[in-house]
């Protein structure tokens, strides 16, 4: 089983950057495939960021791709999410999930564990 949980988020001016973070328990954090998604109130989650098991294979959304970074410390038991070039619809709650190497596809919403969301707002 996996628990994570989501420090950060915060209030950015757009055009800033920040990082998210995403603290996994467990031993066998490195076997596990992580993503990001996002959720805006009254919108379905959509799918931000992926990265394998391994890192072997990182998946973006086009909305985000170019400025997003997502990537992992398997030592730390840690996914990150770095945002660069933030823009007000960058704004909503977002969530961290894993699921088991190869169980779902990276950019699905088919993750079985999930954080508890971190508020995200970027202004104008």
């Amino acid at each position: 089983q996996l628990q994570l949980v989501e420090p950060g988020g915060g209030l950015v001016q757009a055009g800033g950057s920040l990082r998210l973070s995403c603290a996994a328990s467990g031993r066998t954090f490195s076997s596990y495939d992580m993503g990001w998604f996002r959720q805006a109130p009254g919108k379905e989650r959509e799918f931000v960021a992926a990265i394998s098991w391994s890192g072997g294979r990182i998946v973006y959304a086009a909305s985000v791709k170019g400025r997003f970074t997502i990537s992992r410390d398997n030592a730390k038991n840690t996914v990150y999410l770095q945002m660069n070039s933030l823009k007000p619809e960058d704004t909503p709650v977002y969530y961290c999930a894993g699921d088991h190497a190869r169980m779902v596809p990276l950019t699905t919403s088919r993750y079985r564990y999930w954080g508890q969301g971190t508020q995200v707002t970027v202004s104008s």
